[in-house]
């Protein structure tokens, strides 16, 4: 059956970035039915929008290279993606426990920074939202190199929206493979823009349009830490505060060379259904990727995978899918699963929370479909990247960090819960977890075993989805000056 994104499988599936056809001001079109929930889920993909207005420039690519790169390789120490590993289990273990937080250093850059500091050897890789990438010094915060990499937009051209200017708001991830650190910079036009810098001096190697084609730019946002896996740079999208405009949750992949086609896979949904959560794809060992997705346009009729944990392969076909049983009313009432992403835990198991209060534990290979989760209880609403260290999980909930405890076999249990005020997502060194009270600027290190405070320092005002980054006996907080790193002192 024939969609506005080709005739070959729906908007639903992985393909090719040129074949979802041009886009087309205003109205949807479907293709006739063939059966009648087929037909649904198709007419809500159907719409085809502006794109961006940016100029369009041919990819700037890698040159070709030795077999033997200087790259700088990673560390088992290094921070090269959020929360320290594809899992996004933020745990680095054999790390002294602090009995004082004592500043280290800050540093002022040129605009907030949303995503979280990056380490590779004795460089701090940030990116801020004036669309600038820069690597400092680990020890004394100084500045090795900045680059620019465009020109970031204001919120007045946007059409909703609560960050001013949008510049690079996504974690960065680094690759070691290439020594690039790639981040995605939305820019003038407007345009999302992938672009990938050597890590030794900030030059731009690798530069290119992400925006499928179909895509209406304006109300798409970019908030999602980057993922990387297999030679693909994995980007997600979500849409602005407000949920303003025609946006649709996304996956986007590039290879880390810059060449070839795009792939993307769409939520099949009529609209919204945001793959914005800040810790961005989790991936597998074989290169799968679960991502949480927000509340989407459906509230009854068939479930339009919105509401939901999804696995997609890594060329992005889509593979399997859970939604709460309530998933209409999530969507109905806003409290989807789409405000924190997926958990990988050791035993093929996935945690997943979101706005609901709900947490569920699935497994990895059979995600359950609607209402197949091993386990459903009430745990907390929860946005940004939980942390586990092993089967023990620490969860950012709106109301203080807590602590979940997993099995044995299919169980969650609930463990202690920080003051409500240290709600910021949490990564755990040694037996130490480490969240921010975003509202207060202060960073506090609670004991991982009982949740009492070991020590906490003021760090500055972050954002709301701010969390630390551990190195070098160092802990590391992006905040919307720029960076602050606190010596850990045991």
């Amino acid at each position: 059956m024939k969609t506005a994104c080709g005739s070959s499988g729906g908007c639903g599936q992985a393909r090719p970035s040129g074949g979802c056809g041009q886009a087309r001001k205003g109205g949807h079109r479907a293709g006739a039915a063939a059966a009648a929930g087929l037909a649904a889920a198709l007419v809500l993909l159907a719409a085809c929008t502006r794109q961006s207005t940016a100029p369009e420039q041919p990819p700037l690519t890698l040159p070709s290279r030795p077999t033997t790169s200087t790259a700088p390789a990673a560390r088992a120490a290094d921070w090269t993606t959020y929360h320290h590993d594809n899992a996004r289990t933020g745990y680095l273990a054999g790390i002294a426990d602090p009995t004082r937080l004592a500043r280290a250093w800050s540093a002022h850059l040129d605009g907030a920074v949303y995503g979280e500091p990056l380490v590779v050897g004795d460089r701090v890789l940030v990116a801020t939202e004036q669309d600038s990438l820069y690597a400092l010094s680990l020890r004394s915060g100084q500045v090795q190199w900045h680059t620019r990499v465009g020109e970031p937009v204001p919120l007045s051209a946007l059409p909703c929206g609560n960050i001013d200017p949008l510049g690079i708001t996504g974690t960065p991830v680094y690759d070691p493979a290439t020594g690039l650190v790639f981040a995605v910079a939305e820019v003038t036009g407007p345009a999302h823009v992938l672009v990938g810098v050597d890590v030794r001096g900030g030059q731009v190697r690798v530069r290119r349009v992400v925006d499928p084609p179909g895509m209406d730019v304006p109300p798409h946002q970019q908030r999602a830490a980057l993922a990387l896996s297999q030679g693909k740079v994995y980007v997600a999208y979500g849409g602005l505060l407000g949920d303003c405009g025609d946006y649709r949750g996304r996956v986007v992949a590039s290879s880390t060379d810059g060449r070839g086609p795009l792939l993307a896979f769409q939520v099949p949904t009529r609209r919204e259904a945001g793959i914005w959560a800040a810790s961005g794809p989790a991936v597998d060992a074989r290169g799968n990727l679960f991502v949480a997705v927000g509340n989407g346009a459906a509230t009854g009729g068939a479930w339009d995978r919105s509401d939901s944990v999804l696995r997609l392969a890594p060329d992005l076909r889509l593979q399997d899918g859970f939604a709460p049983r309530q998933w209409p009313a999530d969507n109905a009432a806003d409290a989807d699963l789409g405000s924190m992403g997926p958990l990988l835990l050791p035993g093929g198991l996935v945690f997943a929370d979101g706005k609901s209060g709900l947490g569920y534990l699935l497994r990895a290979d059979h995600l359950g479909g609607i209402g197949g989760a091993l386990v459903e209880r009430p745990v907390c609403r929860a946005f940004g990247g939980s942390a586990a260290a092993g089967s023990t999980l620490y969860v950012p909930c709106t109301d203080g960090v807590r602590q979940v405890l997993v099995g044995p076999g299919a169980r969650l249990e609930l463990g202690w819960q920080a003051p409500a005020r240290v709600s910021g997502s949490p990564v755990v060194g040694g037996r130490t977890v480490y969240s921010l009270d975003p509202a207060g600027g202060v960073l506090y290190a609670l004991d991982a075993g009982g949740g009492s405070v070991r020590t906490s320092a003021p760090v500055g005002p972050t954002s709301r989805f701010a969390t630390p980054t551990l190195a070098g006996g160092l802990v590391l907080v992006g905040t919307l000056t720029g960076v602050t790193a606190l010596a850990a002192q045991p």
